[in-house]
């Protein structure tokens, strides 16, 4: 699916630059500027990830997010997802790892939860596109249907 994105992002920037050539160049020069500015927190955030996924270890978290760990096995769950950003690709193997050394499924369910939707890294960068209110309201809905999304998935699996 994500070639096809591809192709029509190439597509639509060749019928643009026969359309008007200023135009698109102008916009890619813009899509170059914003890129070169978000540059720095993006290797920033990147820096931090990987700082945290040499640190701990999937046996180690498993720990505190095994089946017993209750209540408070999903909060830390949410909290380490809330802080932690990983793409997807990476998200749900590092989850199933998890599950395989004996984490619950509510916990699992919280942390691929937050990790997807919460964004406590990207806060700055998000502050800056969108505003502090947006962003602050944004995670804190995220991060409580994170929860739900957690009780939802423990009751049914």
């Amino acid at each position: 699916m994500t070639k096809v994105f591809y192709i029509i992002a190439i597509l639509s920037l060749i019928i643009s630059f026969f359309k008007s050539k200023e135009k698109t160049k102008m916009v890619l020069k813009k899509a170059w500027k914003s890129f070169e500015n978000i540059m720095p927190q993006f290797l920033a955030i990147i820096l931090v990830i990987g700082i945290m996924l040499s640190v701990l270890t999937p046996e180690q978290i498993s720990r505190f997010l095994g089946q017993d760990s209750g209540i408070m096995g999903v909060v830390i769950a949410a909290f380490i997802g809330a802080v932690t950003l990983i793409p997807g690709f990476v998200a749900f193997p590092l989850a199933s790892a998890l599950l395989h050394n004996g984490a619950g499924i509510t916990q699992i369910a919280a942390f691929v939860s937050t990790l997807m939707m919460v964004g406590i890294i990207t806060i700055p960068v998000e502050i800056e596109y969108f505003g502090k209110k947006v962003t602050i309201i944004r995670n804190l809905l995220a991060f409580i249907f994170s929860f739900i999304v957690a009780g939802v998935m423990g009751v049914i699996l």
